[in-house]
């Protein structure tokens, strides 16, 4: 492992997105797009003859933009829209065999359709709910990625994603249901909790975020619009207890590592959870 270039003795596998180099959790700071290390964060200036200069270092050619599940995951989204655009009525009226197949639906999850729970987060309703959807995992799910890994990050979203759809469910489990947007949301609340344990505190960008996005949430439904709350919060919720999982529930950092035997118990409970929550909602529906 690399160690932290203010810190040697310090293992990391995190980098400034900016100029490649190592740092620890100490030295992170989490930004719009990206890690930042404290000269590029604007808390160290350097300087050199008494001019302000940039650091002269070399970059780290294939560490620093490695999100792979990250840009997947937006493919995927976008293929399977592709095909239900195909299938359907077009790029703003999706539809078809794999849209009604896919999409989350109380009374079709009561006859044994569990796999909606997973597959109606790779559905959307119109070309700008996809937009918006895949431009905010673009922006957030990159830097998640570089501090969690790939493995980490693929497990945060689906777990995100699933505690999204039993919150969807246990809001209105008669209304058919589509959309990352609970994953997205799982996504944010695993920023909250790295923010917080870089900082000390949960004010940061992750939060203001998730205000603003709830805010219009509750103000679109407020004038007639139809955006699963459930879904969102369910998501936030998830996102939060496998990030905190992943730190052994607040015990070390949510970093590089195996993940142990509390963390692994702490996955399959929200799992469970999630689905046990799906359970109680759709039961008896017909």
């Amino acid at each position: 492992m690399p160690t932290c270039y203010r810190h040697p003795d310090r293992e990391t596998g995190l980098s400034c997105s900016e100029c490649g180099r190592s740092i620890c959790t100490e030295c992170m700071t989490m930004a719009p797009v990206g890690l930042r290390c404290p000269e590029h964060a604007g808390s160290v200036r350097s300087r050199i003859g008494g001019k302000l200069r940039p650091p002269k270092v070399a970059r780290a050619p294939g560490r620093v933009l490695d999100a792979r599940v990250t840009m997947t995951l937006i493919a995927l989204n976008v293929v399977v829209y592709l095909i239900t655009a195909v299938q359907g009525n077009g790029l703003n009226s999706p539809g078809g065999s794999l849209y009604v197949k896919w999409i989350l639906y109380g009374p079709f999850v009561h006859n044994g359709d569990w796999w909606r729970l997973v597959t109606a987060m790779f559905l959307h309703g119109f070309l700008l709910h996809i937009a918006l959807n895949m431009f905010a995992l673009y922006v957030i799910g990159r830097p998640v990625e570089l501090y969690l890994g790939p493995t980490r990050f693929l497990l945060l979203y689906f777990l995100s994603g699933l505690a999204g759809s039993a919150g969807a469910l246990v809001q209105s489990p008669t209304t058919p249901v589509v959309g990352a947007s609970g994953a997205i949301f799982g996504v944010l609340g695993a920023m909250l909790i790295l923010e917080w344990q870089a900082t000390g505190r949960l004010a940061g960008n992750a939060l203001t975020w998730i205000v603003l996005n709830l805010a219009i949430n509750f103000a679109y439904n407020g004038v007639g619009g139809n955006i699963s709350v459930g879904g969102h919060v369910g998501g936030l919720i998830g996102g939060i207890l496998v990030t905190l999982a992943f730190a052994h529930w607040g015990g070390r950092s949510a970093r590089y590592g195996r993940i142990g035997i509390g963390a692994a118990a702490g996955l399959v409970a929200i799992a469970v959870l999630s689905v046990a929550l799906a359970y109680w909602r759709v039961r008896g529906l017909a």
